[in-house]
């Protein structure tokens, strides 16, 4: 006879606390830790089942999560109403726990079905995008993508679609600086994406993202496949989207000459995202990912960490896994830069995650952290990248970016991404072009509720019926399928064209 479940998960023998599996009723005996609860306990929250003095750690999965606000009873339900966050001393050790990669032979490496560009890059997909310098500039990028539907590009079978790219700045902004060259340096990531065969750019003539210097500065130039078209030039808005029209035609016979064909798994780049977390993110889906994420760096692929003010409280676990003490030293820069970014705002790094990531179970930012460095596995940290910088370095890295989803996935898709993996316990619909996004949800109850948008369920980690391994296992085959052309649920849902979203950090004017 099969043992039945326990109704809560303990992570660590050292932990104090237990997650409970399912909602549990106040007065409920647990045989596994010898409590009782005191009060309701959602699933995914946290039980006591030790005594924690006022001001004492309350550790799971080993590692502080914030101090007890008051003296807490065996049973007691843990969350931000007793589950303070402090400062405490860190000790970074900076590159102590680097342990290179154990590569797999090249002859025994996954491979997917990819588009080789002349490059040498790979592509997951075969896009044109549609460009623009400015805001000015969006209805006709807008009008010129949605005209070639699906019964116009029926003759292409190989191009996947025309896209719009638009954004909201590019004009009332500095002209220099660090909220233009961010602006640059994504736009010319999208451009030169493997994703992105052909692309046409739209600017209205006299933004203060000049076209003519967003080129120069960029090294972009025009040619068979990198087109524009200036609305102050062609006569205006209808005369711009009829010569946006003709140039993407020009284009078209060109992007379809592709063919895809075995690769090796290490042109394979993922973005590692989470959203709308819950208390079981960092039991089921991220350190699930973790082990997809393990498999991938063991082929030779890339994979991106990010989202850095989600990472604080949990730095110095990264910092011991860099490659050299420098590398750690960039991500402690980056925290520190956060920090003071944040200073006296009612941010997440200060403390507050959002509500639906309380109302999941995570008490603060420190343990939503915990759970989201899981993503990243326990590869060893191979470099540090600024937002949207070209990642040329294999294996695990770190991409300075901010939490917001989409933001931070713009900023990995600009440097290379040409997948992202996104978890999700309260049931994110986000997706993404031209690097389709794959969706892991934590739960089963929620992947029951959403399975249109959810492509895998790690719920059964929670459930019992699988282990972390075999679901890393899973998520990696899906990784192979999804670059191989196999359509994920947000992408044959047609999501992804507004969650294209430039870090707007600079100010507006």
């Amino acid at each position: 006879m099969s043992q039945e479940l326990s109704p809560v998960i303990r992570l660590d023998v050292a932990d104090n606390v237990v997650v409970a599996r399912v909602e549990i009723a106040r007065g409920s005996f647990i045989d596994a830790e010898g409590v009782t609860t005191l009060q309701d306990v959602p699933l995914g929250h946290k039980i006591a089942t030790r005594p924690i003095a006022k001001g004492a750690p309350v550790l799971k999965y080993d590692t502080i999560i914030g101090f007890a606000g008051e003296d807490i009873t065996p049973g007691c339900w843990m969350h931000s109403h007793n589950v303070l966050m402090d400062d405490f001393r860190k000790d970074y050790r900076f590159a102590e726990d680097y342990r290179p990669t154990e590569l797999l032979p090249p002859a025994e490496r996954a491979t997917f079905q990819g588009i080789r560009r002349a490059d040498g890059r790979v592509g997951t997909r075969n896009y044109i995008g549609i460009f623009i310098t400015v805001n000015c500039s969006a209805t006709v990028a807008r009008r010129i993508a949605n005209y070639f539907d699906e019964e116009r590009l029926a003759g292409y079978p190989n191009v996947d679609g025309v896209v719009p790219f638009v954004h909201e700045q590019g004009c009332g902004m500095e002209m220099t600086g660090e909220p233009m060259d961010l602006l640059r340096r994504t736009l010319a990531g999208y451009i030169r994406h493997p994703n992105v065969v052909g692309a046409l750019v739209c600017s209205l003539g006299c933004e203060r993202n000049n076209l003519a210097r967003f080129f120069e500065e960029q090294s972009l130039a025009t040619g068979k496949m990198l087109k524009t078209v200036t609305m102050q030039q062609a006569g205006g808005t209808a005369a711009a989207i009829e010569e946006g029209k003709a140039l993407v035609r020009e284009m078209l016979a060109e992007a379809d000459k592709v063919a895809r064909e075995p690769c090796p798994a290490e042109h394979i780049m993922v973005g590692l995202q989470c959203g709308g977390s819950d208390g079981f993110s960092g039991l089921s889906a991220n350190p699930a990912l973790g082990k997809a994420v393990d498999l991938l760096v063991r082929h030779g692929g890339t994979a991106i960490l990010s989202e850095t003010p989600e990472l604080y409280g949990v730095e110095h676990t990264l910092t011991a896994r860099a490659k050299t003490p420098e590398i750690g030293r960039k991500f402690i820069e980056r925290i520190e830069w956060w920090l003071a970014y944040n200073k006296g705002r009612d941010t997440q790094i200060n403390g507050r995650v959002s509500p639906g990531n309380n109302a999941g179970g995570l008490a603060n930012i420190i343990e939503k952290a915990l759970g989201g460095a899981k993503k990243g596995g326990s590869s060893s940290i191979n470099e540090v990248y600024r937002y949207a910088e070209p990642v040329s370095e294999h294996g695990l890295v770190i991409m300075d970016t901010p939490g917001y989803d989409p933001v931070s996935a713009t900023g990995q898709i600009a440097g290379g991404a040409n997948l992202i993996c996104f978890t999700t316990g309260r049931g994110s619909c986000f997706g993404s072009f031209p690097a389709p996004t794959i969706k892991l949800a934590t739960n089963t109850p929620m992947y029951q509720r959403m399975t249109g948008d959810m492509d895998i369920n790690c719920g059964p980690v929670v459930d019992g019926t699988a282990t972390l391994d075999e679901m890393g296992e899973v998520i990696f085959r899906q990784m192979l399928a999804v670059a191989s052309g196999e359509k994920s649920k947000s992408e044959a849902l047609g999501v992804g064209e507004d969650e294209f979203v430039p870090w707007p950090i600079g100010v507006l004017a």
